[in-house]
Formats: structure tokens, sequence, C-alpha cells
């Protein structure tokens, strides 16, 4: 018998979206039309922007995968609600390596 080989993958909440979304409203069951109505509030960008949000805070500024994926699921405005984000790091980031960031957060912020 051979094992299935199974990968973890963090997935930001607008492609938490898509994923729904893609499965049809109609083939949902209610954990998941909670799950739908709880992303659809709270997204704050779309799907192709998380992931290249999440990439370029990974590899442009050595953000930890999971930090990153956090950071672009609440899209914080200011350097202060970013540091909470960062706290639990090894290494201390640069001021303006944080207002970077933000300014980052702030190209790819959804509109409401």
């Amino acid at each position: 018998m051979s094992k299935a080989s199974v990968t973890e993958r963090k997935l930001t909440l607008p492609e938490v979206k898509k994923l729904i979304d893609s499965m049809g409203e109609e083939n949902l069951d209610q954990l998941q039309r909670r799950t739908l109505d709880y992303v659809s509030k709270f997204t704050k960008s779309d799907e192709d922007a998380a992931v290249k949000l999440v990439q370029k805070l990974v590899t442009d500024f050595g953000v930890e995968q999971d930090e990153a994926v956090q950071i672009v699921n609440c899209m914080p405005k200011s350097v202060d609600e970013l540091r909470v984000f960062l706290a639990s790091g090894r290494k201390i980031i640069d001021p303006s390596v944080l207002k970077a960031i933000v300014a980052l957060l702030d190209e790819h912020r959804k509109l409401k």
C-alpha cells in the first residue's frame, strides 16, 4: 500500500474565497457558507494580489511565510499595526523597511 504525499500550505483569505466560490454556492454545506460569508466580509485584496504580496514579503523583505500570510489577511495600515505581526521575529527590522511594507500593502489594498 502506497502512502499519499500530503503538503500543507497556508492560504490567504482571498485564496480561500476563490476556492469556496469555485465549488458553487448550491454545493456548500452550512460551515462552508459561513466561511464564505466570513472571507467575503474580511478579504482586503483580490486573490492574485494576495499571492504576489505574500511572495514579495517573503523574498524582498525576509518575512516568514506564516507571518506574510497573516499580514496580507489583515493588511495593516500603519507601522505600529505591522509590528504586531512581526513581534515574534528573531530579528529587528529597520523602520524604513516597515514603512516600505506598509506602502506596498497600501498599493494593493482593496477599496471598500
